[in-house]
C-alpha cells in the first residue's frame, strides 16, 4: 500500500491558491502601481519610474529610512547581548531567589500593549530628564532605549528555547579539561546557539524597523522614523511614492530571503553528503 500514488485533492490546491492570493495579491498590486505615472493611485496612466526618482530626491524620506535602519541595527545588537545574558541566567543558573519574578518581568513586554509600553517609557524619560537632566531631548537615543526594552524579551525567548535543547556534556567535558566557564561560553556555547542568536537579531531588527506606536511616544521633533513618516504621509492620502518605497523594501526582503534559502539548501545538501559518506565509510 505504501507504493500507491498519492491522491491530490483539488480542494487542497484551491485552498492553497486562495491563501497565497490573500497574502500576496495586495503586495503584487502595490508593486504594479509603483510603476504608475499617474499621481492618483487608482488611475492607471502608463509605466514609468517617476515615483522612484521622486523617492530618491525626497531627503526627508531618505533620512527616515537611514534613521530607522540605524536604530534597528543598534537595537537588535544590544537586544541580542542582553537577551543572551538573560537567557543564560534563567536556564543555567537554576532556581534562585527572585528567579520567577525575573522571568516574568523579562517576558512582560511580550504581552504588554504597545500603548502602555510607550506611555510608560515616555513618563520614565520625562522623570529622568527632570531628575538627572538626561535625556535632554527625546530622539534617536530614547527610541533606541525603548526598542531595546521590548526587543530583548523576544530575543531572550528565542535563545532560551535553544539553550534548553543543548547537550551540556560537551561543555562539561571542556570544563573537565581545564577550560574556564567564560572560555567555554564563548568557544563552545555561543557557536552552538549561533542560529538562535542570528534568528533573534533578525527578529529584533524587524520589530524595531516596524515599530510605530512606541516610537511615536518616545521621539521628539528632530527624529522621525520610517513608519512615522509613512503614517504621516498616508494620513494625507495614498502617495504613489510610498508604493515605490514599499516595493524596494519587498525587493530587498525577497533577495535576502532567497539568499538565505539557497544557503540553507546548500548546507542541507552538504549535511546529507556527509551522512552518506559516513555510512559508506
Amino acid at each position: 500500500m505504501n507504493n500507491l500514488p498519492a491522491i491530490r485533492s483539488p480542494w487542497r490546491s484551491a485552498i492553497l491558491l486562495v491563501c497565497f492570493t490573500f497574502l500576496y495579491a495586495p503586495m503584487l498590486l502595490l508593486v504594479v502601481y509603483s510603476f504608475n505615472r499617474s499621481p492618483l493611485v487608482t488611475v492607471w496612466e502608463h509605466v514609468s519610474l517617476h515615483w522612484y526618482r521622486v523617492l530618491f530626491q525626497d531627503d526627508a524620506m531618505i533620512n527616515a529610512v537611514i534613521l530607522s535602519l540605524s536604530i534597528a541595527a543598534l537595537s537588535a545588537t544590544m537586544a541580542v547581548v542582553l537577551g543572551t545574558m538573560a537567557a543564560v541566567v534563567i536556564v543555567r543558573f537554576g532556581r534562585f531567589r527572585g528567579s520567577t519574578g525575573f522571568a516574568f518581568m523579562l517576558t512582560a513586554p511580550l504581552v504588554m500593549p504597545d500603548v502602555i509600553t510607550g506611555l510608560s517609557l515616555l513618563l520614565l524619560f520625562v522623570a529622568m530628564a527632570n531628575t538627572f537632566g538626561w535625556p535632554g531631548d527625546r530622539g534617536m537615543i530614547t527610541i533606541w532605549l525603548a526598542h531595546v526594552t521590548f526587543c530583548t524579551a523576544y530575543v531572550a525567548v528565542v535563545i532560551n528555547a535553544r539553550l534548553r535543547e543543548l547537550d551540556r556534556s560537551i561543555e562539561e567535558a571542556a570544563m573537565d579539561l581545564g577550560a574556564t566557564p567564560l572560555k567555554v561560553f564563548f568557544v563552545i556555547t555561543v557557536p552552538m546557539i549561533a542560529p538562535a542568536i542570528v534568528t533573534g537579531w533578525l527578529l529584533a531588527f524587524t520589530l524595531s524597523l516596524d515599530d510605530l506606536v512606541i516610537a511615536s511616544f518616545v521621539t521628539g521633533p528632530g527624529a522621525t522614523t520610517l513608519p512615522m513618516a509613512i503614517f504621516a504621509t498616508v494620513r494625507r492620502g495614498v502617495n504613489p511614492e510610498i508604493n515605490a518605497l514599499a516595493s524596494l523594501i519587498l525587493f530587498v526582503v525577497g533577495v535576502v530571503g532567497f539568499i538565505a534559502w539557497r544557503v540553507m539548501a546548500h548546507e542541507e545538501k552538504q549535511r546529507l553528503r556527509d551522512i552518506q559518506k559516513a555510512r559508506q565509510g
